[in-house]
This record gives structure tokens, sequence and C-alpha cells, in this order.
């Protein structure tokens, strides 16, 4: 049986917030699409950005088969506690030699620990849909993207991104909006493989994080008004409902990769066969 362990990035309030308006933590989502993926395996959650967490060695990490670093509000740049924390437990998933993987603040998390350097934004943010996803020449061969096509789009949401990656990782994938979508890093023993958009996430989560951060959105210039970020979200939530709707498809600009629930897991599912799996 699979040993999975999956790390909220997500202060307890920050938890009871999405639970009350997306009905999961990011972990719990995270989880969820798991159990979808591999019904078998065996799935602990824990919250390494507590102040009351307990701290995992190395070896008791290693335990797990994979390690799985959820996207947060926090961010990683800020010399918090509860970012020390996380860095101090990304740390310890590197020296376990655990292959790991990790969506938006999960890659940042990633990055920072291994040397890397994660920032703001500098111009807008990225919402919603991540749009025309190319392969680096690194990735054209990469089996995190295996089945993908040359470009392709995905769920996405942040206002952070990263800066620069650490001396031991391989970009696999940059769009016009944020240069790093997809990453390898080799860091202390460890394996991480990570993207800055959202596999796990499906239409519905994407809208209800939209109409949550309504007015970031528009402060961005991503959207003039409350009634636009609305609109996207309903089309959103309508291709959820009917993902082989064509002219849903057609008002998003997406295709069966993005509307699809297989298209959109894509990055995990490589993960857990080529890297967890396998051990490639």
């Amino acid at each position: 049986m699979l040993k999975f362990l999956v790390a909220e990035s997500e202060t307890p309030e920050q938890r009871d917030a999405r639970r009350e308006h997306a009905g999961k933590s990011s972990g719990e989502t995270y989880a969820a699409t798991l159990e979808q993926l591999r019904p078998d395996a065996q799935i602990t959650i824990v919250a390494p950005a507590d102040d009351d967490a307990r701290v995992l060695a190395p070896g008791e990490i290693g335990d797990f088969d994979a390690v799985f670093v959820t996207g947060s509000p926090l961010h990683v740049y800020d010399d918090s506690p509860e970012v020390q924390r996380q860095l101090a437990f990304m740390r310890a998933v590197f020296a376990s030699g655990t292959p790991s993987f990790g969506s938006c603040a999960g890659l940042q998390l990633a990055v920072a620990a291994a040397g890397g350097t994660v920032r703001k934004m500098p111009r807008t943010m990225e919402a919603g849909i991540a749009r025309r996803i190319t392969r680096t020449q690194a990735g054209r061969d990469h089996p995190l993207l295996a089945g993908r096509t040359h470009s392709w789009d995905a769920p996405a949401i942040h206002g952070d991104e990263v800066e620069r990656l650490p001396d031991d990782a391989t970009l696999l994938a940059s769009n016009a909006v944020t240069a790093i979508q997809a990453a390898e890093i080799r860091h202390d023993g460890g394996i991480f493989w990570g993207v800055q958009y959202h596999p796990e996430l499906a239409p519905r989560e994407i809208a209800i994080a939209l109409r949550r951060q309504a007015g970031s959105l528009i402060e961005a210039g991503l959207a003039e008004r409350e009634a636009d970020v609305e609109q996207r979200a309903a089309q959103l939530d309508a291709l959820h409902d009917e993902p082989d709707r064509r002219s849903l498809l057609w008002l998003l600009g997406v295709g069966d990769d993005f509307a699809q629930e297989a298209g959109r897991r894509l990055e995990l599912t490589n993960f857990l066969t080529h890297l967890v799996e396998r051990g490639d």
C-alpha cells in the first residue's frame, strides 16, 4: 500500500476560511484528489506551518512513498514564523530522499528551501486560466509533462511567482505571464517535481477562488468590476457541470485538456506513475 504525506501550506485561520467557501482546506482537496487517483493509498495530512505542529525528522518522512505540498495564501518571501516552519519542513523532505510534488505555493516553497528566490509578481496576477504554458527544450522529454501537447492551459490563481530557480533545478515549462511554470529540483538527495498551476483543482474550485479574490483581480487590472469576475466564475462553474459543452469551451477559450479531469491532473498522474511507482 502506498503511503502519502500531504503538507498543508495554510495557517489554521486560512484553512477555516477555505473550508467555509470551498468545503475543504487545500490539504483536504489534495487528499480527495489523490484518493481518486490511487484509491488504495493511505493518506496523512500534516500542517507544518502551525505553531504547535510536530517537527518531522527526515527519517520519519522517509517512511512515506511521496510528499505533496499544497498551495497557500502565505508569501514564501515573508520572514514569518509560519514560513520558516514550512521551509524547515521542506528541507527535511529533501533530506529524506522522498519524492515530492507541489503546486503553486508548493513549488515556491521547494524553490526557496533549495536556495532559489520567490517574489510578488511585478505586473499582474495570473488568475483563472494559465494560458499557453509551453515546454522548454528540457521539458520536451521530461516525464512530468508526458502526454502534454507543445502548449496547454491549466487552472491557476497566484500573485507570487518564482523569481530564480536554485542551481540544482531544471526549468520545464513557461508562459508569457509566468516564466517558471514547471520545474524539477534535485537537492540534498531529494527530488521534487512542481508546477505553478493547480492540477489538483476542478473548475468550480477555481471559480470559488476568483469570487473570493475579486477585489485583488480588479486591483490587478484583470477585471473592471465584480460583475466581470462573476461572469468568468459562472462560466467555470458551468464547465465543471458540463465539461463536454462546446459552447463553454469556446467562451473560455480552452480545450479538453482543461475541461476534462484526466487532462487537468496529468502532472499528478505522471508523478505517481514515473517517480513514485516506477522510481524513474
